[in-house]
């Protein structure tokens, strides 16, 4: 295996508020092509997944390359970089870190040996028993080079008893707990791994004569592939020249969990999640919003981009008027430059400018996606004050935050979450609004499907697919 990998890096500064997505992991099967500058623009629609690093590995069905770099997929690679990761088959990745901290040795693909097996695997979620698992993995010799738990998954494909790769991943999934959506390379074989509960998306599709596996369906559209289906919990896909093989999780499966925060934030709008349009889930949030906290007002506008969809549904169902009142500096935050404190201090006024005319004298509703720590929160709503609005109500497409999420959200620890802290009305007299209102949690799962399916919603409610820490360490595989 030939490994490079990308020196040049510095942390990017970052100011916003909002909870942090692990990754968005790709898979490319495509005979006779060179596929690794597919596999980069293929990574671009999954940006916003992962901002820290990435990285792509390529098989030739004879060996495999790999390399990673910190900082966007712009950043971290050169045209160089993907002339040298020859081979029609690949798998990328874009991280954000829950587990392990932002370091050229955590990014990904990782790779996994024995014997004469080696694999690169992509990593989407949070294994929360991946400590224990380490520990027995290093009894039996096995030597760590990251402090990650996508690097635990790697060994235990790896070590796991079985004939083939495919019996050592279905072995390996019956003792990993917590949320994985993979994508694994051999020399001669892609694989895609969907955790029984489904907690984080994995789709599937056509790529001409080939296959593509993706966290999202926007991945493949702009590739021009064509969407298939969502891979199912516990499902194992499995491609090589051989063709496409499915292979179910073979004990029971527990009831699904997909995270509803998907719906909320992290997936793009145009993205289809649960076989629906991501937008129109969020245009429906929008509208119960409105349904549940009606207000007065003269104009609606949405933090954007992930909170649009939300307030055109919000000015659908109240008949208050829709206005882009707030404009995003798209390009803020992705610089290696650290900004000098009197920048830093800025804040929020360096990602959000108003426009002054849609707001001044109006009665205003801000609707968001979501309120974590409350240091955003205040200083939108400040600014819109001082654009002259007369009344501002702030309401929000999630419930309150009152827990952490462990299952491949880097949101926060209980303690810095405001809703753990302050009730409704604290809240409100914290941030500085007329009014406050939030989605129930009824009314969300209500707007992604009507309730027919289970879902994670335990950042909200406590109540955790499986049982958790209350507070678990990130870097806990740094200092075991």
């Amino acid at each position: 295996m030939a490994l490079f990998s990308n020196p040049d890096f510095r942390t990017e500064s970052d100011h916003d508020d909002s909870p942090r997505e692990s990754c968005g992991v790709i898979g490319i099967f495509l005979p006779g092509t060179n596929v690794a500058q597919i596999a980069f623009y293929g990574l671009f629609a999954l940006q916003h997944r992962g901002q820290e690093s990435a990285g792509l590995a390529t098989a030739t069905g004879k060996k495999l390359h790999n390399y990673t770099g910190m900082g966007l997929v712009s950043q971290a690679f050169r045209e160089s970089d993907l002339q040298r990761l020859e081979g029609h088959i690949a798998i990328g990745h874009t991280r954000y870190s829950t587990t392990g901290s932002n370091r050229l040795e955590n990014a990904q693909p990782i790779i996994a040996r024995n014997g004469e097996l080696e694999i690169a695997l992509a990593h989407n979620g949070n294994v929360i028993n991946a400590r224990e698992l380490r520990a027995d993995l290093l009894e039996q010799g096995v030597t760590f080079s990251t402090s990650t738990d996508s690097e635990v998954i790697a060994q235990m494909f790896v070590h796991a008893p079985g004939e083939t790769v495919e019996e050592k991943i279905t072995n390996s999934m019956r003792k990993l707990q917590g949320a994985y959506s993979l994508t694994v390379l051999t020399k001669d074989t892609l694989i895609g791994v969907r955790d029984p509960r489904g907690v984080r998306p994995l789709c599937l599709g056509t790529l001409n004569d080939g296959w593509m596996i993706a966290s999202e369906s926007c991945a493949l559209d702009h590739l021009g592939a064509t969407f298939v289906r969502e891979i199912d919990p516990g499902e194992t896909i499995i491609i090589n020249d051989h063709g496409l093989r499915s292979v179910k999780y073979p004990w029971k499966l527990p009831s699904p969990a997909p995270c509803v925060f998907e719906y909320i934030y992290f997936a793009r709008p145009d993205s289809l999640l649960g076989g629906r349009s991501n937008y129109l889930s969020r245009v429906e949030m929008g509208k119960r919003l409105a349904k549940e906290h009606p207000v007065n007002a003269d104009i609606v506008i949405g933090v954007p981009d992930s909170a649009t969809a939300a307030a055109v549904g919000y000015s659908q169902e109240s008949g208050i008027p829709y206005s882009d009142g707030l404009i995003k500096n798209r390009y803020m935050g992705r610089t290696f430059i650290e900004p000098e404190q009197h920048i830093r201090e800025l804040g929020v006024q360096m990602k959000f400018n108003t426009i002054p005319e849609v707001i001044r004298g109006k009665r205003v509703v801000i609707v968001d996606d979501s309120i974590v720590r409350g240091t955003t929160t205040p200083q939108v709503i400040t600014m819109v004050r001082e654009a002259g609005a007369k009344e501002v109500h702030m309401r929000v497409c999630a419930p309150p935050i009152r827990f952490p999420c462990h299952f491949g959200v880097d949101m926060a620890t209980r303690g810095e979450l405001l809703a753990a802290k302050l009730s409704i009305e604290g809240i409100r007299s914290f941030i500085n609004a007329d009014s406050l209102g939030y989605l129930s949690v009824e009314k969300l799962l209500a707007s992604v499907d009507g309730n027919k399916k289970s879902y994670c919603a335990a950042c909200f409610t406590g109540k955790y697919p499986m049982p958790v820490q209350l507070e678990m360490d990130k870097l806990a595989l740094e200092r075991s």
